[in-house]
């Protein structure tokens, strides 16, 4: 849930507005107004004027009936044009078109945004037994290769104050003990690139790298496989290209 961190006095209806559609984003669908107000713990008379006047906005949409209630077109509109402005995006392109050319997988290029992975674009997979992912997904990042790559190029302090106290299994194979997952991101230092064995999708195997035009790093690029599909030589030669985007988005990237 969103919070505010600076010296000013936040405004009590923008931090319900931005709560409220954050709620939304993150489930998919149409809710009741006992659900919504459970969920965000806003009183019932004012939840409903600010669902209202969202509702009038575009920025929520509702059922034929008016009583149930989900995110609206507005908010595509603006993370949409998020992406079309971003400089990183767009530097990518090329060295993300190149990548899925030389591996013919699926390809990712992710944001740290706290303790989750944010989905900025991707190419899908030549194959037809492939992973679907959309742009703006949101992931935890201790459960992906993207999140580890990321945070590996954070202090292990850094990173316990990153994560939450309880890391949630995502399937059976997730990484859920936080010193564990400290000792796997000093490997990933070590080694220069993090792996995720089924972690985040059962069946799937994913290789990332950080991009670093920064520091700490705040993207990265990864390469998914379904599992069925990786041998030890197609693991390398992934490994190989990996690096090889990340050395090309490095050097398009080094003015921003």
């Amino acid at each position: 849930m969103t919070t505010v961190e600076s010296g000013a006095a936040p405004v009590k209806s923008a931090v319900r507005t931005v709560v409220l559609l954050e709620w939304f984003a993150a489930r998919p669908g149409l809710h009741s107004l006992a659900a919504v107000q459970e969920g965000t713990g806003f009183p019932k008379s004012s939840l409903y004027m600010l669902l209202r006047t969202l509702v009038d906005l575009g920025w929520v949409e509702t059922d034929a009936a008016g009583t149930r209630y989900g995110i609206g077109v507005r908010a595509l509109l603006v993370g949409n044009s998020y992406i079309d402005g971003d400089e990183v995006v767009a530097a990518a392109r090329p060295a993300l078109d190149r990548l899925s050319d030389d591996t013919t997988e699926t390809i990712h290029l992710a944001r740290l945004d706290g303790a989750s992975v944010v989905y900025l674009a991707t190419r899908q997979s030549q194959h037809f037994l492939r992973p679907f992912t959309r742009v703006g997904r949101r992931l935890p990042a201790y459960s992906t290769a993207l999140g580890k790559a990321l945070l590996a190029t954070h202090t292990d302090e850094q990173v316990r104050r990153l994560l939450p106290e309880r890391l949630e299994p995502v399937t059976e194979h997730t990484i859920t003990d936080r010193e564990r997952l400290i000792e796997e991101l000093a490997l990933v230092r070590e080694q220069g690139y993090a792996v995720d064995r089924e972690e985040n999708t059962l069946g799937l195997r994913c290789f990332g790298v950080a991009v670093p035009y920064r520091t700490p790093a705040r993207d990265a690029i990864s390469c998914s496989v379904p599992g069925a599909r990786l041998t030890p030589e197609r693991e390398r030669l992934i490994r190989q290209a990996l690096f090889e985007a990340r050395d090309r988005l490095a050097l398009a990237t080094r003015m921003l």
